[in-house]
């Protein structure tokens, strides 16, 4: 699954390794901090989310149970507010 962000969606990345996501639509902005840039990334490289699981447990060993979980959620809320498309 490769996955992009919607045609109406800039991203930008911001200092410390943030990124944020600005909806031309709506205007509304959403501040991603470096984990889940990170893994946004990631993904828009063409990384499944399997492997952006892998990348973030390898990152932080701490998440590494939940990093599957994790990857999900972010990849689910993206989509959820229309920014993310397969």
């Amino acid at each position: 699954m490769s996955l992009s962000l919607a045609a109406y969606v800039t991203a930008v990345d911001t200092d410390g390794g943030a990124m944020v996501l600005l909806d031309e639509r709506t205007g509304k902005y959403r501040q991603l901090n470096p984990t889940g840039a990170l893994v946004l990334r990631l993904l828009l490289r063409g990384a499944t989310t399997e492997d952006a699981a892998a990348a973030l447990a390898e990152r932080y060993p701490q998440a590494g149970a939940r990093a599957g979980e994790d990857v999900a959620r972010l990849v689910e809320a993206l989509r959820g507010a229309g920014l993310l498309r397969d």
